[in-house]
């Protein structure tokens, strides 16, 4: 570029030109981001989780919507960059919200600030886990047990330290896994965890054999028939072996 060129809008000099047009009268030219003037988000309110195409993901999210949620919906310029957007929220009713994006956006070597005015509508639907779990469907069920043989334990022993094996499971559990229990059903010889996901449910069996020691043994129960094919629910049954016994001091003489 000489110094005779200049931009065809402004008449700056001294600037780099695309097409004889300056990068800043190019970008007050360009709509660089937009966003529909309704937006929907569909959110779980037990759980949290949005759809993703066919499947629900973010179980435990907060039923808050955030820039996760508003983000993907902004639309930008083939030559602009997004750089990142802060939004906030300037009023809502029950399921509807306005927010406003302030949105930095790279364009020809510059950056600069465009508000984004976005209106997002609510949609609460239950995804396939809740549902499941608020009407007790199940595929297998995890019997916690004490051993079968040796010393009789009083249920609120038995139960004390079943749950707390339980819980250091679960820790250690994933997290598609966890989300498949459905419900803990307390019972005098131990507990019954109910689970939506028959793969979950073996798989936390299996580790609760390795970290415990404690036996396992698998069946399946005929429940019905769907499509044509045969329908069971699986029971899986640990044992988990009482602690050892406490050593006396050895007193030295």
């Amino acid at each position: 570029m000489t110094d005779s060129e200049f931009c065809v809008v402004c008449g700056a000099t001294g600037r780099p030109l695309v097409d004889g047009v300056c990068s800043e009268c190019a970008a007050n030219r360009a709509v660089l981001v937009s966003a529909p003037q309704r937006v929907v988000v569909t959110i779980c309110p037990t759980c949290g989780a949005r759809p993703v195409g066919v499947r629900w993901e973010g179980s435990g999210s907060s039923t808050v919507l955030t820039a996760t949620d508003l983000t993907p919906h902004v639309k930008v310029h083939a030559e602009a960059g997004l750089r990142r957007v802060d939004w906030e929220e300037k009023s809502y009713t029950p399921t509807v919200r306005e927010y406003e994006g302030q949105a930095r956006v790279g364009f020809r070597g510059a950056e600069r600030t465009v508000r984004i005015p976005m209106s997002v509508r609510i949609e609460h639907r239950t995804c396939p886990d809740c549902s499941h779990k608020s009407g007790k469907y199940f595929t297998a069920t995890l019997q916690l047990r004490g051993p079968a043989e040796g010393p009789f334990e009083k249920s609120p022993v038995l139960r004390d330290r079943l749950e707390t094996q339980w819980n250091r499971l679960l820790n250690e559990a994933r997290p598609d896994w966890k989300r498949a229990v459905s419900w803990l059903e307390p019972l005098p010889e131990g507990f019954d965890c109910f689970f939506t996901d028959t793969l979950a449910a073996r798989a936390m069996a299996r580790l609760a054999k390795q970290r415990f020691g404690a036996s396992l043994k698998e069946s399946a129960t005929l429940f019905g028939r769907k499509d044509g094919h045969d329908v069971y629910r699986v029971t899986f049954c640990l044992r988990f072996p009482r602690p050892p016994k406490p050593t006396a001091p050895v007193v030295e003489q």
